[in-house]
């Protein structure tokens, strides 16, 4: 599958000489993790999922629709309450050591709350997920987007845990290394929890929006919002996952197995192509 990219510039024809003559070395991709939230929809049986339109002043991919996420912080190493599947299970899925497979769990928790208020911990125990409303609840979510209040402190001052269990392994995506920005981001599903709304963080998204996956790769199909290609193949595994009418079920039952999408940059006669390997279920 290959899919027209923007720009084919001669800045990007010469770093893919390079790398291709080992002249230069690819960028180390930085750990990250995203989450799909996702809800029942309000009028019948499919799903809607959460989605923030990136500001204009992004470096990475301004105004795109994305799912929450971002990069590993050294902060989510840190010791904090974990109720669910140990790490070294989320690490086996999603082929990453014990160590980081936790601090990637941490990270999709953190930045889930950080960029929409959406918060996966709650009291350790059985009951249901934490309810963060409230002016407090508003003040703890741009300190610690703002670095001002480290995510582990605020489990630990609020008595909650990082809920794993609610966190399903989805895929796993790297940036092609023709890229000077590069990620190893692994993608998490997760349930809206009852009680919560999302909340967007101004500085990064201008825009929250609950979109069915069909209606979202149909918006992008039609020039009407920009998606990028990982966001647009997991939207439409979701619309797959959920086409018999199973809804949420379908894709918090779901035990996948993983492997990661390295996409290649191409130039060919002044064009500049990304492909995908056949087995990624891209829309055509």
């Amino acid at each position: 599958m290959r899919i027209r990219l923007d720009r084919a510039g001669a800045g990007l024809t010469a770093r893919l000489a390079d790398i291709a003559a080992g002249q230069v070395a690819p960028v180390a991709a930085r750990d990250a993790a995203t989450v799909v939230v996702i809800r029942t929809e309000t009028a019948g049986a499919g799903i809607e999922v959460l989605m923030l339109r990136r500001t204009a002043a992004m470096k990475f991919a301004p105004g795109a629709y994305v799912f929450p996420g971002g990069s590993v912080d050294p902060g989510d190493y840190r010791e904090v309450g974990w109720q669910g599947p140990p790490a070294a299970e989320f690490g086996a899925t999603l082929g990453a050591p014990e160590e980081v497979a936790r601090a990637l769990v941490c990270a999709a928790v953190r930045e889930t709350f950080e960029e929409s208020g959406v918060l996966l911990a709650g009291p350790p125990g059985s009951g249901p997920p934490a309810t963060p409303s409230g002016p407090g609840w508003a003040a703890d979510q741009l300190a610690v987007a703002a670095g001002e209040l480290t995510f582990a402190e605020l489990l630990s001052r609020r008595g909650l845990v990082v809920r794993a269990d609610l966190l399903v392994p989805w895929a796993r995506w790297i940036t092609p290394e023709v890229e000077p920005r590069r990620f190893d981001a692994r993608f998490f599903a997760a349930a809206l929890p009852d009680g919560q709304q999302p909340v967007g963080h101004a500085a990064e998204a201008d825009h929250v929006a609950w979109l069915s996956p069909a209606a979202a790769i149909a918006s992008a199909q039609a020039g009407e919002i920009s998606l990028l290609p990982p966001t647009v193949t997991t939207l439409n595994d979701f619309a797959s996952a959920t086409a018999a009418g199973d809804g949420i079920a379908a894709i918090l039952s779901a035990r996948r197995t993983i492997e990661p999408v390295l996409p290649r940059v191409i130039v060919e006669d002044g064009a500049a192509w990304l492909v995908l390997p056949d087995e990624v279920g891209y829309p055509r």
